[in-house]
């Protein structure tokens, strides 16, 4: 089979295709910039390759909200087998060379996908403050539990009321137990108790719409603070 003719030009009797780094060259130069054109595609070349190497950390379920092509896909799952430095160091060089045929609109949403798998989405982040804010207000307030219970009815009345009671206690005993702070210095901060981070995910799994079991949300509440 006869292959498809490349598109390009000829110069000097020399056969140029578009796209390709002569025709580029031969561009920058016209226009008298290819010091710093070529500056310029280096570095959008190894933010593009680096941008396909924090693909292989990708969720799963924002990597298929992506819809990239097969060609890339199949590209990223080799290179997450490969354990050889220099075959990797190889296979993210072609990875970064499918990404730089990518169109600006793929990469805005890869560069979006990856900032809310570190900030997680606006939803992720509203249900958290909500779910801090009512924490706060239940703790404090005795008429606040009516009010959740009002707005949130499928709630288990016996477990929000017994996270609320053990979380209150649990604060009561830190506070006495806390070392007097001298005048002027800030307090060591507490160590946030299990009540506390239950209390936090069981109001987030009813803000959020879902069943998920409090323990595991409070374990990443924890590793939160932890890391604050």
């Amino acid at each position: 089979m006869s292959r498809k003719p490349k598109k390009g030009y000829f110069v000097k009797g020399h056969f140029v295709a578009e796209g390709s780094e002569l025709d580029l060259e031969l561009k920058a130069e016209l226009k008298g910039t290819w010091d710093s054109s070529r500056t310029d595609m280096k570095r959008e070349s190894d933010a593009l390759q680096k941008l396909g190497e924090d693909l292989l950390g990708l969720r799963s379920d924002l990597l298929a909200r992506l819809q990239l092509s097969d060609k890339l896909l199949d590209a990223l799952a080799e290179a997450r087998r490969i354990t050889n430095f220099e075959g990797k160091r190889r296979q993210m060089q072609y990875i970064g060379k499918i990404m730089r045929k990518l169109e600006e609109s793929q990469v805005a949403a890869i560069h979006a996908a990856m900032d809310e798998q570190r900030n997680g989405s606006p939803t992720e982040k509203l249900s958290v403050l909500q779910a801090e804010q009512w924490r706060e207000r239940l703790l404090a307030e005795d008429g606040a539990l009516a009010e959740w219970l009002d707005s949130f009815p499928d709630t288990d009345s016996q477990q929000i009321r017994a996270l609320i009671r053990q979380a209150r206690k649990d604060s009561q005993a830190a506070a006495a137990a806390a070392p007097a702070v001298p005048e002027g210095e800030m307090p060591a901060p507490r160590k946030a108790s299990r009540a506390y981070r239950e209390l936090f995910a069981l109001l987030r799994a009813q803000i959020s719409g879902n069943s998920a079991q409090p323990g595991a949300d409070a374990a990443d509440e924890d590793e939160d603070e932890e890391d604050a």
